[in-house]
């Protein structure tokens, strides 16, 4: 199923807003690039058209979702061929002057496979230098009754985050001075604080505030699922090497529908549907532990690139000047270590 609109540009473009506040520094530290996703193109031509639209983003952060990976060698290094995308990528958007460069990226191994972890991280090390940031290695483990009812059903071991192995592979990155992201779904948070746990010496970046779900079995449950996350997520910001990214309630799996309705909704029906999630989360780690993330162009299924940081520009409203400092990008550039 095409989840696109026949003229997505259009659709999106029916809500028009003033950009808010546009000489405020952006750092978008999470969007996607993929030569081919859904059937659609999204390399960083596209990226810039999106990031060009008014506000003020000074440099982005790529972060790995499986693509370009070679077709060639040994498993454990397919996913170089995404490093090798990634920096033609940004030479690209460098040489052409698109827009905003992108400032690092997270790649992929498998954390598991100690074995071969050194030698793969190396690997990624020698290709691009000090601008491979840190690893994503998704904990996302979609139940089975669900899947058929989502667009991104994670795969991942259901234990995953509670295996020896696999903590030892988290606890390696920091040892290196790397940084470990995730995704995963709202059921998934005790095991994810417990890996927190584990590994005190790692820097964690938590993405789209751990994928609260609404499709499915959690369908029309959102209520009582915030409800529970809110205690879960009080508990997570006692380790303090957890951050977050805030973002990513706009793709399908969250259950809002926009990408179905005849219009995409404006920075104030996001307040209204999603604020409640932004505050808790805010209120339970600060600007100093938080980033607003873009996560496009997921979530550009459901709405504009100018919509979310509006949005993310009202929330922020009364914050000081250095708190909205940390969520736009000092928060990124400190924990990705960018220049």
């Amino acid at each position: 199923m095409d989840l696109f609109h026949e003229d997505h540009p259009a659709w999106l473009a029916q809500v028009d807003e003033a950009v808010i506040d546009p000489d405020q520094a952006i750092i978008d530290p999470h969007h996607h690039l993929w030569p081919e996703v859904m059937g659609h193109v999204y390399n960083v031509d596209e990226f810039a058209i999106d990031t060009n639209t008014g506000h003020n983003v000074i440099g982005t952060v790529f972060m790995e979702c499986g693509t370009c990976y070679r077709e060639d060698g040994p498993e454990h290094e397919k996913p170089l061929g995404e490093t090798e995308y990634v920096l033609a990528q940004a030479a690209r958007i460098k040489e052409l002057a698109l827009g905003a460069p992108i400032l690092g990226m997270v790649g992929h191994v498998d954390l598991r496979d100690t074995a071969t972890l050194d030698a793969t991280l190396d690997k990624h090390i020698a290709l691009a230098g000090d601008f491979f940031k840190g690893i994503r290695h998704a904990g996302a483990s979609a139940r089975d009754e669900d899947k058929e009812s989502m667009l991104i059903p994670g795969a991942a071991p259901a234990d995953l985050y509670r295996l020896p192995e696999f903590q030892a592979g988290v606890r390696r990155l920091g040892e290196r001075g790397l940084s470990y992201d995730t995704w995963h779904y709202h059921y998934q948070l005790q095991d994810y604080i417990a890996l927190a746990k584990a590994c005190p010496d790692t820097t964690m970046i938590l993405d789209h505030f751990s994928t609260p779900l609404g499709v499915g079995s959690f369908a029309g449950q959102h209520d009582a699922i915030f409800e529970s996350w809110k205690g879960e997520m009080r508990e997570l910001s006692s380790c303090p090497n957890v951050f977050l990214k805030l973002g990513g309630l706009a793709m399908p799996d969250n259950g809002f529908d926009w990408h179905l309705a005849e219009r995409p909704p404006s920075s104030d029906e996001l307040l209204a549907a999603q604020g409640r999630w932004y505050r808790h989360a805010l209120d339970c780690f600060g600007p100093s532990r938080c980033m607003f993330e873009s996560n496009f162009p997921v979530d550009r299924l459901s709405l504009s690139y100018t919509v979310y940081y509006n949005a993310m520009k009202k929330l922020a409203a009364d914050f000081s000047v250095d708190e909205k400092a940390a969520l736009f990008a000092d928060t990124a550039r400190r924990v990705y270590r960018l220049s």
